[in-house]
C-alpha cells in the first residue's frame, strides 16, 4: 500500500489509516499500519538497521483516519502526556443510524472490557472494571435514516464512540458488532477527522486532518461538510 502522509518532519509523522488496516499488534507476518510507517521512514531515509517509531494515537481496524506517530522517544512520551492530560483536541465524523435527539448533547456512560470477545460494555459506575466514557456530538446533517455527527471525544476508551452511539440508539452504519444493519462499502463510517495539539519541540499549535475516504463521497458526504 501507499502510505497517505499528512504531517511530517524529524520529529512526528502523522498519516491517513485505510479502513481494515490494523494500527498495530498484529504478528509480524501480518499488515500493519505501523509496519507500513517503518517501512516508508527506512526507504525514504535509506536508514540501516531498525527504524524506532511510537504509536501515539490508535483507531480500530475498521475505522479510518488520523493517526499520529512519534518518531523519536523524547517526542513520544511529551505526546503520550498531552493525550493524559486531555491537552489534545479529537474530532471524529460518524455517520450512524436513526436520528439521534437531542441534535447535540455530552454522554456520560461507564465502560468496561470484555477481552473474550474483543468487545466493550456498558458497566454500572460502581463496577470496580468500569472506566468513565464521556463524548460530546453535533448534528451535521440528517437524511432519511442516517445522521452524520461531528463528535468530540473526551475520554480515549477502547470502542468508545462505537459502544457509545450504539448504546444511545445510534449505531455506527457498518458496525456489525455494535448492532448496526446498515452496510458500509468498506470498514465502518468512522473517521478520525481531525488532531488538534500543541508540537512536541517546537511548541506551536499543529492541527492534522485527513481526508474523507472514497467511500464517503461515493455516500454522499462530502469534504464542505461540517
Amino acid at each position: 500500500m501507499q502510505l497517505t502522509v499528512l504531517f511530517e518532519d524529524n520529529h512526528l509523522l502523522a498519516v491517513a489509516k485505510p479502513a481494515g488496516l490494523p494500527t498495530m499488534g498484529v504478528a509480524t507476518d501480518k499488515p500493519s499500519l505501523l509496519a507500513e510507517a517503518k517501512h516508508y521512514i527506512k526507504e525514504k531515509y535509506a536508514k540501516a538497521g531498525n527504524v524506532y517509531l511510537g504509536i501515539v494515537s490508535r483507531l480500530d481496524a475498521p475505522v479510518t483516519g488520523v493517526v499520529l506517530i512519534a518518531r523519536t522517544s523524547k517526542a513520544a512520551a511529551r505526546l503520550t502526556a498531552q493525550f493524559r492530560d486531555h491537552a489534545v483536541d479529537k474530532s471524529y465524523w460518524a455517520l450512524v443510524e436513526g436520528h439521534p435527539e437531542p441534535a447535540a448533547d455530552e454522554l456520560h456512560d461507564w465502560v468496561r472490557k470484555d477481552e473474550r470477545h474483543r468487545r466493550m460494555h456498558i458497566a454500572a459506575a460502581a463496577n470496580p472494571e468500569a472506566r468513565e466514557a464521556r463524548l460530546r456530538y453535533t448534528t451535521q446533517r440528517r437524511m432519511q435514516r442516517t445522521t452524520l455527527l461531528e463528535v468530540a471525544l473526551l475520554t480515549g476508551r477502547k470502542h468508545q464512540i462505537r459502544l457509545q452511539l450504539a448504546h444511545h440508539g445510534w449505531p455506527v452504519v457498518g458496525d456489525r458488532k455494535y448492532g448496526a444493519t446498515s452496510p458500509w462499502p468498506s470498514g465502518i463510517a468512522l473517521h478520525a477527522r481531525q488532531l488538534t495539539l500543541t508540537h512536541p519541540v517546537r511548541q506551536t499549535r499543529l492541527v492534522l486532518t485527513a481526508p474523507l475516504p472514497d467511500s464517503w463521497r461515493k455516500a454522499g458526504i462530502f469534504e464542505s461538510t461540517g
